[in-house]
């Protein structure tokens, strides 16, 4: 079992997950970052100084000065400010993940194909076979 452990480990697709993981929370802070200190505040100012992160609907009816404060008292609320905050940070990280595969799959190499499937039995040939090894079946030229 330890060896079929680590032979699954050092699988190249289970380190290319695993970094892509890493890559992922790293990329994910620097883009939660991105939202929260550069492109909400002037979205906030535009919009009549609105700090989106302390947006919240009071559902208990007792007055509270600020979202925090709410927590504090345990008093519940809708924060819906940290939700448009959170959805911004999916779709920024989205789009510069689309923007990285995007341009990775460009420098992609196509890939020669030098087989074919037979039209008789589906078995693999090479492209320049005229006859099937498997079925003997004649191939077009």
């Amino acid at each position: 079992m330890l060896k079929e452990f680590k032979d699954f480990i050092s699988k190249g697709s289970v380190l290319d997950l695993a970094a892509a993981v890493i890559f992922g929370i790293a990329i994910g802070k620097v883009i939660t970052s991105l939202v929260d200190g550069i492109i909400m505040p002037p979205i906030g100012m535009m919009l009549g100084k609105v700090d989106f992160a302390n947006l919240f609907y009071n559902l208990s009816g007792q007055p509270v000065a600020s979202l925090a404060d709410a927590k504090l008292k345990g008093i519940p609320v809708i924060a819906y400010g940290a939700f448009i905050n959170d959805v911004l940070n999916f779709i920024i990280i989205a789009f510069v993940i689309f923007m990285l595969v995007r341009t990775v799959n460009k420098f992609k190499k196509p890939v020669a194909v030098d087989t074919k499937d037979c039209p008789s039995c589906l078995s693999t040939i090479p492209l320049k076979a005229t006859r099937c090894a498997n079925c003997c079946v004649e191939l077009a030229a």
